[in-house]
């Protein structure tokens, strides 16, 4: 029987990150144990439905455990076992001058540790597994050092990759029972930082969606094509170059809906282009959205668009390609690795707003190949991207970590 595992998040549940919640619950049916924790709570809670309510009732959250209650839990850590502690206080000084170069950060990390341990250990689990190698993959390793718990990462990528030193990212490999790499790039990264040895650790196991619940949407019978991007509003996934690609079509008269789902720090500077370019009609910013009215806006899209500049290698373009919406993104790290250009959809160099045009051109313009690459696009899901299958992966590997 496996043994019980919490899964570690920075935010949980979280609007941008449902995949994460969706793995869990597939992980549960096959008789794991799954216990929830996050060092922050949740943002939109309200937007959430009832079962993630629920759930994040059940998840203990790092940071709202009073100052007082932390002190008592690393005093009760440091009398059970003083040599232990002594030791993971140890090696998070010594990962303070080797890479956080921050005593705040080093402190309040070996403070959550601390909280998560305990916490665990009421719950008899000793496994934790951490979705990207983040600072909550830090306190996940602390945690490990006095011994009780062992840890397991997935990694996502690539923006973890640019700052190795000051993610630790060499000490997490390395101290990880196991590495869950969501597409052959981002294993080459993690090889890249690992001795050929320690190479065995790293396994493919790709994020998935389940096809029933995306299953292939009706016509959409817009009176003028949607097209839909979703994700957070942010550089890194290139929707100012979406904007632009669409004021060149609009200039040509082409008459289209773009419709940008989600929320983030380039709202404003997004709100303003579309202004800029006279684009009111045709754009609508739909601001943070739950899963249900996510959906929603699926089942009525003619058209994805994923314009990333750094990607690993997106839930949402597995959602939208399951769902029969002939999809386009970006020629970048694992995208290849899902969508073939030409064969189940659409690839276009990153920051190229011609091509991007162009690619939309092709879209609008022959709802034939719409069909075709939404059809073959459900198909590639099915075939590698499903979320059982996936998740049967991921908890043959919880089992194998048993010591």
């Amino acid at each position: 029987m496996p043994r019980p595992v919490t899964y570690l998040s920075s935010e949980y549940p979280a609007l941008s990150h449902t995949f994460i919640d969706r793995e869990i619950q597939a992980i549960r049916t096959r008789d794991i144990t799954v216990h929830t924790a996050s060092v922050n709570r949740p943002a939109h809670l309200e937007r959430m439905t009832d079962r993630e309510r629920r759930e994040s009732a059940e998840t203990l959250y790092i940071k709202s455990v009073s100052p007082l209650s932390v002190i008592k839990t690393h005093f009760r850590l440091l009398k059970r076992a003083p040599l232990s502690y002594l030791r993971m206080t140890g090696k998070t000084l010594n990962l303070v001058r080797t890479h956080l170069r921050s005593l705040f950060k080093g402190a309040a990390y070996l403070a959550e540790a601390g909280v998560l341990l305990e916490w665990m250990e009421k719950r008899d689990s000793s496994h934790v597994h951490v979705h990207f190698a983040n600072p909550s993959a830090t306190v996940a390793m602390i945690a490990s050092w006095y011994g009780t718990v062992d840890f397991s990462l997935s990694v996502h990528g690539p923006d973890v990759f640019y700052n190795v030193d000051p993610m630790a990212l060499e000490p997490k490999f390395r101290q990880a029972t196991f590495i869950r790499a969501i597409s052959h790039y981002c294993r080459s990264q993690i090889q890249r930082l690992l001795p050929p040895a320690e190479w065995d650790k790293v396994h493919i196991v790709h994020c998935g969606v389940d096809p029933e619940q995306f299953g292939p949407r009706p016509d959409p019978g817009n009176e003028h094509p949607v097209i839909l991007c979703v994700g957070r509003l942010v550089p890194a996934k290139g929707q100012h170059v979406l904007v632009r690609a669409c004021a060149l079509l609009a200039r040509e008269g082409f008459r289209f809906k773009l419709v940008l789902v989600g929320d983030g720090p380039d709202r404003d500077s997004l709100a303003r282009m579309v202004r800029e370019y006279g684009l009111d009609d045709h754009v609508q910013l739909t601001g943070p959205l739950g899963q249900p009215e996510v959906r929603k806006w699926y089942d009525r899209a003619d058209i994805f668009v994923l314009a990333s500049f750094a990607e690993g290698l997106h839930v949402v373009l597995m959602e939208a390609m399951a769902k029969t919406i002939p999809s386009i993104s970006t020629r970048i790290t694992g995208h290849g690795e899902l969508l073939r250009s030409g064969e189940n959809g659409l690839l276009v160099p990153a920051s190229d707003t011609d091509g991007l045009t162009d690619a939309l051109r092709s879209l609008l313009t022959n709802p034939e190949l719409r069909k075709q690459l939404g059809a073959a696009g459900r198909e590639s899901v099915l075939a590698e991207f499903d979320l059982e299958n996936n998740c049967a992966k991921m908890a043959e590997l919880f089992a194998s970590s048993n010591p």
